[in-house]
């Protein structure tokens, strides 16, 4: 698909610096751009080396200027390639119907725009909204509801009960709504604790492959609306996700845990459980959260600390082993002293 220059800025709200009729083709990091592609620079470093490249056009921020190639100005570069990409890289489409493998029970709802690709399994009194897709091997527990589109991907699994809201993406492989790791101890065994509460996502949530929500033990595990979570993080029963947050890979969450809005968790990190963490907190990667964090506040480490009293910490335990050497050698300076009888 081809646009100049001067209908990209004009979708952008840019300022278009040279020739307006240059055609763009495609888009392409600086350093692999052929003539016809689109780039990006959002430093000068950056700029330097797509003034070398062979791309027609450069998206960059206020105040940058080129003498050898046309540029875009726009307040942020990175997000105006993000609004330029689906127009090279739209996403797939697929048509309406069901795959002839698909199995549907017969009490299930089905909107006529939705795809139901092969070896689907749709189960009792399953609502799906408007343009959803299943593209494969998805298997929809009973009395679930979908919105409208839904995309879920090859073998992702949806237990019963699920109510997801419209435009969610999820990945393959991810799981929604197993049970949640709930026992009690009885008379020298583990008594499983039925989990009979279900989960909830709101509007324009993505989840990575692999990832796994729990099903709340009475209530619902709740995921709120444009919270994006990556690959392989373990969502426990009763978590309570605010609006717009964002879980990087291989997070764990114990049950009970409420985020507010806007919180961030880096990767590896793990969180206790039945915790408070305020809006907008954020917390550092490979950290261990074992308290409620305010609003605001960002963490770092394990036990988890205020970033700035973690960073003076991890200093503090580099300068050891020299801390340690002085003391042995004023130990010894002093051992000598009290030989001599000084």
């Amino acid at each position: 698909m081809m646009h100049t220059v001067s209908i990209l800025a004009q979708r952008l709200g840019g300022e278009v610096l040279g020739d307006g009729s240059r055609a763009i083709t495609g888009v392409a990091p600086a350093d692999h751009a052929q003539a016809g592609d689109l780039t990006f620079a959002e430093k000068t470093s950056y700029l330097e080396v797509a003034e070398k490249s062979l791309a027609s056009a450069i998206l960059v921020p206020p105040g940058f200027e080129s003498a050898s190639k046309t540029l875009i100005r726009v307040k942020d570069p990175r997000i105006a390639m993000a609004k330029i990409l689906p127009l090279f890289f739209p996403e797939e489409t697929y048509p309406a119907g069901v795959h002839s493998s698909a199995v549907i029970d017969p009490s299930a709802a089905v909107h006529p725009t939705a795809h139901i690709g092969p070896h689907c399994v749709v189960g009792a009194d399953v609502m799906i909204g408007e343009c959803s897709v299943l593209m494969g091997g998805n298997h929809i527990g009973r009395g679930t509801r979908l919105g409208n589109d839904v995309r879920l991907h090859p073998n992702a699994v949806i237990y019963s009960g699920t109510q997801i809201g419209d435009r969610v993406s999820i990945h393959s492989g991810t799981t929604i709504g197993a049970d949640g790791y709930g026992y009690v101890f009885d008379q020298g065994r583990h008594l499983k604790m039925p989990q009979v509460g279900n989960v909830i996502i709101h509007d324009d949530v993505e989840i990575g492959s692999n990832a796994s929500i729990d099903r709340g033990a009475l209530g619902p595990t709740v995921i709120g609306q444009g919270t994006k979570i990556d690959n392989l993080v373990h969502v426990a029963h009763n978590v309570v996700m605010g609006r717009h947050c964002l879980i990087m890979g291989q997070v764990g969450f114990a049950g009970g845990t409420h985020l507010g809005d806007y919180v961030v968790i880096a990767s590896q990190s793990g969180i206790a459980g039945h915790l408070k963490l305020g809006a907008q907190a954020v917390i550092g990667a490979k950290s261990g959260v074992m308290r409620d964090i305010p609003a605001g506040e960002r963490v770092l480490g394990y036990p988890a600390a205020p970033d700035k009293q973690a960073k003076r910490q991890w200093i503090a335990m580099g300068q050891l082993p020299d801390a340690l050497r002085r003391l042995k050698a004023m130990e010894k300076q002093l051992a000598v002293k009290m030989e001599s009888g000084i």
